[in-house]
């Protein structure tokens, strides 16, 4: 009669807590209704949990063979997404320049004075917000030239977009996350062109950009309203450009110490923002040009965070693909030199750091590098040969590449399933809350053409990674509570709750919860992008399928800017759908 009364009740609770949202407590405890052998799941402290914590201590993820796949999610974005930026509310804002000609989405009931002409207008958008969920566009209204610029998202949320081409050279944009909100522009913000400049945000949430095509500085965004008056010079700029200028669109990382990696051309320092010194000089990175036009690919590597942190808190960045430097003036002949396959990794916080050398599947220019919920890297986008310009591409590199960080050597880079879809100069990607990948952009002409070997491109994908195989659906964690807030101070301890479809033993190795913060990408960069690996203090049964964990927000604004980021928890290697929280803001 025991057995069966206890079988009874266990079918109730699968019933009841499986398909419903959990409730924070029972009347009686668990652990010891079913003695502890619940699947060893419910012993608070036992034997079975040190079995547990044992059993997992390399956190080997799930095995899977799935080289990913492609959905088509819209057939006409409107505009041909040279920018793309996330924001909190779910919309992705794209846009190009507004010196490309007309679009194919209107500006209702307006239109634009074209600049430079007599009296000519523009009554197209080069901008959409962009509904990740239902792929709806609604035009956006952008009045100074946006054409090669920079951005990233403030601490509230907004977008804030630098610099561009001609009498947008200097504006600053923002865009607000917000119903029918559209952009609002103060065109002389800037002390110069910011054309082809890197905007990144620093540990107290403010903004500085670096660069731009004959601008040997770097400035800090002002208040709205606000015309900047100073700059400071930057020498690596003007030591590391060259006939092709292949230093612009520099990579620029924020470290876990609050002093800023600028990489250019071949060369990198760590500069103090707050001093403008530098502190240090980093080796030279072989095999090529890495930045625009020769556009390689930078991202950090996840920061892993502890419960009793190091004094320096490591940071890696990595450095992938690019050409020949002289790249540039061959394409104007019609010569496309090979990319770069190369790739290098750097420990941006150690004195005498120097570069570890890998290399990719393929060569890869034009290529974007984002970091994955689960702490691997995708390469995605770009081509085989040629430089980033107008037609000075060939070769289509169809193929995404994982990256896993912490695989030996010969098993970091695997290759996945190829898009159909070319997407050269002027393509972009975002990952998205529910893992997926979108894809969008590619223009090579400096118009819109559709009839080319390489179109204007207005499809836009979304591709699923190998963490989306069908076959581990029942892996996939489900966050149903943030049982705090969804706002949180530095150092700050909060509890996340989250559902398994299996009964699992789970110890805190099984365990990652994630934070990204969605970057502004264009040209093969994404700006301000980072994936902070939170500290787990405990994971915890609640119900069968049910747990809590316990966890640290980041320390400080170093290693997390305040602002908005993607939570996730990932179970042995398997993300959840990542919610919005906010940190330091």
């Amino acid at each position: 009669m025991e057995v069966l009364s206890r079988s009874l009740i266990l079918v109730f609770l699968l019933i009841g807590f499986g398909f419903s949202k959990p409730v924070v407590s029972l009347p009686f405890g668990l652990g010891d209704f079913f003695g502890g052998g619940f699947g060893g799941g419910f012993n608070d402290g036992g034997d079975d949990a040190r079995v547990a914590e044992e059993l997992y201590t390399e956190n080997n993820d799930f095995d899977t063979n799935y080289p990913g796949s492609w959905e088509l999610a819209s057939e006409n974005s409107g505009v041909s997404s040279m920018h793309i930026q996330l924001l909190p509310n779910n919309k992705a804002i794209m846009f190009d320049a507004t010196v490309f000609g007309e679009t194919k989405v209107r500006l209702p009931g307006k239109c634009r004075p074209i600049p430079n002409t007599k009296g000519l207008m523009d009554c197209t958008a080069h901008a959409v917000e962009f509904d990740i969920e239902t792929s709806e566009i609604r035009p956006l209204t952008v009045m100074t030239d946006t054409w090669c610029s920079s951005g990233g998202m403030a601490p509230d949320g907004t977008l804030i977009n630098t610099g561009g081409w001609d009498e947008g050279g200097r504006a600053i944009r923002y865009m607000k996350a917000c119903e029918n909100c559209d952009f609002t522009e103060y065109p002389v913000a800037l002390t110069g062109m910011r054309w082809y400049a890197t905007q990144t945000m620093l540990a107290d949430g403010s903004f500085i950009v670096v660069g731009g095509r004959r601008m040997f500085n770097y400035e800090f965004v002002p208040r709205p309203g606000v015309n900047n008056v100073k700059n400071y010079d930057l020498p690596l700029l003007r030591e590391t450009t060259d006939l092709a200028e292949n230093n612009l669109y520099p990579f620029v990382h924020l470290s876990t110490d609050g002093n800023l990696f600028i990489f250019a051309n071949t060369r990198s320092i760590l500069l103090d923002p707050r001093t403008q010194k530098v502190i240090r000089e980093f080796p030279v990175l072989p095999d090529g040009s890495r930045n625009y036009p020769a556009s390689g690919m930078s991202a950090l590597l996840p920061i892993k965070l502890h419960g009793e942190n190091a004094d320096v808190i490591p940071t890696e960045v990595m450095v992938c693909g690019g050409g020949d430097p002289n790249g540039f003036a061959l394409a104007e002949k019609g010569t496309f030199t090979p990319a770069s396959s190369s790739c290098g990794r750097i420990q941006i916080t150690k004195p005498n750091a120097a570069w570890k050398m890998e290399k990719m599947p393929s060569p890869r220019v034009m290529g974007d590098m984002l970091n994955l919920p689960n702490g691997e890297l995708l390469i995605i986008n770009g081509a085989k040969k040629g430089v980033s310009g107008w037609e000075f591409a060939d070769d289509a590199n169809l193929t995404p590449v994982i990256y896993k960080p912490m695989k030996p050597k010969d098993e970091r880079f695997v290759e996945l399933r190829p898009t159909t879809i070319a997407r050269m100069y002027h393509s972009t990607s975002a990952v998205l809350p529910d893992g997926k990948v979108l894809v969008a952009g590619s223009n090579t002409h400096n118009v819109y053409k559709f009839n080319e070997k390489f179109p204007t491109e207005l499809r836009v994908e979304k591709f699923w990674p190998p963490y989306l195989d069908p076959m581990l659906n029942n892996k996939r964690p489900e966050i149903t509570s943030v049982l705090n807030a969804q706002k949180f101070q530095y150092g700050e301890e909060f509890t996340l709750r989250i559902r398994l479809r299996q009964l699992p033993v789970l110890g805190k190795k099984d365990i990652k919860v994630t934070i990204y913060a969605p970057p502004f990408t264009t040209h093969g960069y994404s700006m301000n992008q980072r994936l902070v690996v939170l500290a787990t203090k405990k994971v915890e049964p609640v119900f069968p399928g049910v747990f809590e964990i316990s966890t640290l927000s980041p320390p400080y604004g170093a290693v997390a800017p305040p602002g908005y980021y993607l939570l996730f928890v990932n179970y042995r290697g398997v993300p959840s759908k990542g919610v919005w929280i906010q940190i330091g803001a």
